[in-house]
């Protein structure tokens, strides 16, 4: 299979301010070449375009195609199940929406904490297995959203699940806050295979500093910023495929153009890789250090060097929905950046001499929405 995946996210609109208005016309268009050029993975997901991905699934391929000619994965949303009751209500109106009797490769969306322990308190990993059994998910995975750690212990007692979805980019990937590099390792460690998605990190990569793209450039002229940030991704041992959330033929086709006839990362491109996310992490805008000697003695207890991670991303990048996805699932359970009691412990401790509280209470007003 080749490694490119269709996402059925970000897609073409009819109405740039309304996600749910998808381009229906231009996503059949990106469809056929899609599958002209023999590419058949396809990605969506319940709440996708104000859920109606899974129904743009069904006009653009579902009912052009033949069954067996393409590979259809969709999730079920854990964000929406309070109870067990949910999951059996949820996956029939999927497989309606979609227009099909099974899915090819079926996930649990979004696992992080707290949504494992709901999920295995709902008795959710029974549920999928029952699907299994009767045929009407044929490969179970799931989206993964927190640490190492975690993901370890739910492949340790999950040996059904197959395959896990990463989010995987060069930026990330040696991230201490997002720790790409540790939960591939982890999957890897268990044999899953992997399904890389964010590799652009939702777009981010594509704008990268001057002197970053110099450094693409000079190697391949040619080649596109996406380019490079997909090719890491598939270059890595166990990516069967790497998802793109494509917004218009053009993107498509740059896609297609290099990973038709997929080729991995040569030892030069690695090394030039580094060198460009060494570059785009240092726009950061704190040279924080990941120390965490401010955390010892914080009496709110708030993760200040993962929120510092979560707003260098934002300060490079600008793309709000990942940074702030991460600030929020960093601050669950713990402080938030304006739980800051002034105590000025942190700075205290700080060998960067950061002034930490300054920069919490910028955190705030970046992150946490006023009323």
């Amino acid at each position: 299979m080749k490694k490119l995946g269709f996402g059925f996210m970000r897609l073409p609109l009819s109405d740039k301010n309304d996600f749910g208005s998808i381009d229906i016309d231009t996503v059949k268009k990106m469809t056929d070449m899609f599958m002209e050029k023999g590419f058949c993975y396809f990605d969506t997901a319940f709440p996708y375009h104000r859920e109606k991905s899974e129904e743009a699934i069904r006009e653009c391929l579902v009912k052009r195609y033949p069954r067996d000619s393409f590979i259809l994965a969709d999730k079920m949303p854990t964000a929406r199940v309070t109870s067990g009751d949910d999951y059996p209500v949820i996956f029939e109106t999927q497989l309606e929406r979609c227009g099909v009797e099974y899915f090819d490769c079926y996930l649990l969306h979004n696992i992080w904490k707290k949504s494992y322990r709901e999920t295995e308190s709902f008795g959710g990993f029974d549920f999928i297995r029952e699907k299994m059994k009767e045929g009407r998910i044929k490969h179970f995975g799931f989206s993964f959203h927190d640490e190492p750690e975690l993901l370890d212990e739910v492949l340790k007692n999950h040996p059904e699940a197959e395959f896990v979805q990463l989010q995987l980019n060069y930026l990330d990937w040696e991230s201490p806050g997002v720790r790409a590099r540790e939960c591939y390792e982890t999957a890897r460690k268990y044999g899953r295979d992997i399904i890389v998605m964010e590799p652009n990190k939702g777009g981010s990569l594509i704008n990268i500093p001057k002197e970053a793209e110099e450094l693409f450039r000079a190697y391949d002229p040619d080649g596109s910023n996406a380019k490079w940030a997909m090719r890491f991704c598939a270059s890595l041992p166990g990516v069967r495929v790497v998802l793109s959330g494509m917004s218009a033929i053009e993107q498509l086709s740059d896609n297609m153009s290099f990973m038709d006839d997929f080729r991995p990362f040569n030892d030069e491109e690695i090394k030039i890789t580094e060198k460009v996310r060494d570059i785009v992490a240092k726009s950061a805008a704190i040279g924080c250090t990941k120390c965490r000697y401010c955390t010892e003695d914080c009496p709110a207890g708030i993760p200040i060097p993962e929120f510092i991670d979560a707003y260098n991303s934002y300060c490079m990048t600008k793309n709000m929905g990942n940074a702030g996805m991460y600030y929020r699932r960093y601050a669950m359970g713990r402080g938030l950046a304006s739980s800051c009691l002034d105590c000025g412990n942190c700075e205290q401790r700080c060998p960067q001499h950061l002034k930490i509280r300054k920069i919490l209470s910028g955190i705030a007003d970046t992150f946490e929405p006023k009323n």
